[in-house]
């Protein structure tokens, strides 16, 4: 089991979703009425779990799910995403979340897999990329490589196992502790530059990537 304990926070993205996960669940399924998720139950970060984030097959277990028809040992190698947070909807459906509050967050490094590991990554994510509009010559394993790590993941539940599942980039404004955009408009030119670099379109498995954007004023205040 990868289970990483992370403690408290004071600052950042790991910060404000431990707020939101543990204190202020409300804010967030107001931020996703529109996406129809619903209420929404936080498995991690969880305090009484010592705020720690899940891997690998730790995430699936967490989660209570199992994969029948396509393992996930066969679709990506050890030591794949960390998630930020994880939890259920009021209908069961598994809701991955990948936090961030400043705009560097958005850049990763490109993929550093052995050669034996980035064969497998870079088969399963040409297999996920037409589930998001993106040709198969697209960059995913560059400069957005955990964008598109999270997005093949997506992938693997909803499309190679048939389990209801959402993928949520929450993007937080005004966290000036870490130079945080001040405005959601402020994020609207990064992440644009991120969906171009992945060449992402309009797939069958877009509806279930879902963009929300909460001010850490809201989570402060409330």
């Amino acid at each position: 089991m990868t289970r990483y304990v992370q403690g408290a926070k004071s600052r950042g993205s790991q910060h404000w979703l431990q707020v939101i996960a543990n204190k202020q669940t409300g804010l967030f399924e107001r931020a996703a009425a529109g996406a129809g998720i619903g209420g929404v139950r936080w498995l991690a970060p969880l305090e009484s779990d010592d705020y720690a984030e899940y891997q690998d097959e730790a995430f699936l277990n967490l989660l209570g799910l199992e994969l029948p028809r396509r393992p996930l040992k066969s679709f990506w190698p050890a030591r794949g995403p960390v998630w930020d947070g994880l939890a259920l909807s009021s209908s069961g459906a598994a809701i991955l979340v990948e936090a961030k509050a400043n705009i560097a967050e958005l850049a990763s490094p490109a993929s550093r897999a052995s050669s034996a590991s980035a064969r497998l990554i870079g088969r399963s994510l040409d297999e996920a990329k037409p589930a998001f509009g993106a040709p198969l010559a697209a960059d995913w394993m560059g400069t957005y490589y955990q964008y598109a790590n999270r997005l093949a993941h997506l992938y693997l539940l909803r499309a190679c196992n048939g389990i209801e599942a959402y993928l949520v980039f929450l993007y937080f404004t005004g966290a000036v502790e870490v130079q945080g955009p001040s405005k959601r408009g402020e994020w609207t030119e990064p992440i644009l530059a991120a969906h171009e670099a992945l060449q992402l379109g309009q797939g069958p498995l877009t509806p279930f990537v879902i963009e929300l954007f909460v001010a850490v004023a809201r989570l402060a205040a409330a």
